[in-house]
């Protein structure tokens, strides 16, 4: 992983080049101020400080020195990613604003100079680091360890399935532990099927290599609130008997999103040292198509005894986060928090950027929402509609895994996992993507963190130390 921390710097007034922002209101103004040579190149440049991201550098007229000039959307509402392209494309050396302080833009910066090289024979970028200095010397190891956490959904999404299974998202809890202080308890083998028949069910068609297994890890003190985090952890999904098709199945290494996100949200509490009493559950498996795979049809018995009709392998997620949701629950905690890359129906209503989010109260949501207009991570809360839990009938069992209609997908599958839920416990489930399907700036192709930062912001800002 990336080390961020040189990357920020306390500004105590020593060399660096200025970068001065401007967006369309102020753009004339300060090309105004400047001498006729640089109006120059600014217009040789077609540089009209309209577009973000868009930037130039200009020489100062002393020697050798040179400033950057770069368009944001608004000067006085810096966005967490208005630096991340200078952070991206320029040369190794020192910088500040100007005018004024990043805030915000920080976490682009660091995020922009970030590299998944594992797999690369050859690293492209060779250039050193690019340094910013701020005068917000306080806010420095924060957004260190954003941008780690944000760094580490990334890496491990990023990673091919070879080399990212059920064992792999247990060494990586282990690590988390390790480096907090924290308990790792994992379930698997004839325990599993016995006490989260769900989990197993799913992940016995796979080798022995990625049995199944329930990762949980504990940390605080025993008299604050507990707080549950749990993350689907799906490290490969063929869709089973109900097997994908070739291009469904090609993404399908990015299924354990949710456990990236919940390890990553796990290490922020620990790390900001919030009082909480923390439940991490992560159902770690492999839905693969072999003689012992579950089938349509199975009846599959639940941890809390609901008896589920398999009507399609391809709708694991539900399953292994239904058996982690009632063990969560069991620990009355005061709230529950899922990420999962459970549906493709939430991406086809609000595409790749948006997670979308279910909450069981209206209380937790505006919290939520509050939370991301504020750190510039966008949700989008969804219904939890009384009125399709009937697409979820079976006429054979408690209930049916995947509704029989192509509408509501979405809704449908966390009206599933609500069944889970203890009846008055907060809950909150983020149906996030967990990729970037485009690059831009501070945020390259391929695995992403989506609905993360909102949560953590909402947990501190109601576990406030």
């Amino acid at each position: 992983m990336t080390d961020f921390a040189p990357l920020l710097q306390p500004d105590r007034a020593g060399s660096a080049h200025a970068i001065h922002l401007v967006d369309k209101a102020s753009f004339a103004g300060w090309l105004k101020k400047q001498s006729p040579a640089r109006r120059m190149l600014v217009e040789v440049a077609r540089f009209e400080g309209k577009t973000a991201f868009q930037f130039i550098v200009l020489p100062t007229g002393q020697g050798q020195e040179w400033d950057v000039v770069s368009a944001v959307a608004n000067i006085a509402e810096l966005s967490p990613w208005c630096l991340a392209r200078l952070a991206e494309a320029l040369p190794e050396g020192s910088y500040r604003l100007a005018e004024g302080d990043p805030g915000p833009a920080m976490l682009g910066w660091l995020l922009g100079q970030h590299r998944f090289n594992d797999y690369r024979s050859k690293v492209e970028d060779q250039r050193g680091a690019r340094v910013l200095l701020t005068k917000e010397a306080a806010e420095i190891e924060r957004a260190v360890r954003l941008a780690d956490a944000t760094c580490l959904v990334r890496d491990l999404v990023d990673t091919p399935a070879a080399d990212m299974g059920p064992a792999e998202l247990e060494a990586a809890a282990r690590d988390l532990a390790k480096a907090f202080g924290a308990k790792v308890e994992v379930t698997a083998g004839d325990a599993l099927a016995q006490g989260y028949p769900m989990i197993a069910a799913v992940g016995q068609g796979a080798t022995r290599e990625r049995a199944p297994r329930l990762i949980e890890l504990n940390w605080g003190k025993d008299s604050a609130p507990r707080v549950a985090i749990v993350g689907k952890g799906v490290c490969f999904d063929s869709g089973g008997l109900d097997i994908k098709p070739a291009s469904g199945m090609r993404l399908m290494k990015k299924d354990m999103g949710g456990a990236a996100h919940a390890l990553a949200l796990a290490r922020l509490i620990m790390a900001e040292k919030l009082p909480v009493r923390l439940h991490l559950l992560i159902p770690a498996v492999e839905n693969s198509v072999s003689a012992a795979s579950y089938r349509p049809g199975d009846v599959l018995r639940s941890r809390k005894g609901l008896k589920v009709e398999i009507d399609n392998t391809d709708a694991e997620g539900r399953l292994v986060l239904g058996d982690a949701l009632a063990k969560a629950g069991e620990g009355e905690p005061a709230l529950i928090i899922d990420f999962a890359t459970l549906t493709g129906a939430a991406r086809v209503a609000l595409g790749p950027d948006l997670p979308a989010m279910f909450a069981n109260g209206d209380d937790l949501a505006a919290s939520l929402e509050t939370a991301a207009r504020e750190v510039s991570d966008p949700i989008w809360r969804m219904p939890l509609w009384d009125g399709y839990d009937e697409m979820l009938k079976s006429d054979l069992a408690d209930m049916v895994n995947s509704a029989d209609s192509p509408m509501a997908g979405a809704v449908t599958a966390a009206l599933f996992l609500r069944r889970f839920v203890p009846e008055g416990t907060s809950w909150a489930h983020f149906d996030t993507f967990a990729w970037r399907p485009s690059a831009k700036p501070g945020r390259p192709k391929g695995g992403d963190a989506m609905g993360l930062r909102t949560v953590f912001a909402m947990l501190r800002q109601q576990y406030s130390v």
